[in-house]
């Protein structure tokens, strides 16, 4: 066997507080808050003089977890504003939650957008997706019974 499990989904931010906010609004717990720099930082990124605020949120179940990055040194590259998912390399994070409305309806004060709109997949799921802080594209799954 060459891998164990997905430990975690790694995002670089420019407002730590702020995606912090954006993702414990959403359900996540923060596990832990540190800081890292040194040479094993820098090797591990193939960056110079790296320091880095970091956020480890998990979800409710703690079968997911994202580990939110704030650049001190270098700084952050900015990305292209809110490429469309179909871009090469485009990612999204995908969370099953009780009810899409009233979570799209509790995001939307920490600027979150819906892409299209809130669809249906036949009689399974309800879906969209929304952009979160730094254009963030996360899907939104409300299973149907």
């Amino acid at each position: 066997m060459t891998i164990q499990r997905m430990d975690n989904v790694g995002i670089v931010v420019g407002d730590l507080d702020a995606a912090i906010t954006f993702f414990t609004e959403l359900g996540m717990e923060v596990e832990g808050t540190t800081q890292v720099e040194g040479p094993w930082a820098d090797q591990c990124v193939g960056l110079d003089g790296v320091v880095c605020d970091v956020a480890m949120l998990r979800t409710p179940d703690g079968s997911g977890r994202f580990e939110l990055a704030q650049y001190r040194h270098p700084v952050a590259l900015p990305a292209p504003d809110n490429p469309p998912h179909n871009t090469l390399g485009m990612h999204r994070v995908m969370f099953t939650v009780d009810d899409i409305d009233d979570t799209v309806t509790r995001l939307r004060p920490y600027g979150a957008e819906v892409v299209g709109s809130v669809t249906q997949f036949g009689d399974s799921y309800r879906l969209c997706y929304i952009r979160g802080p730094e254009g963030i594209l996360i899907g939104l799954a409300q299973e149907l019974s």
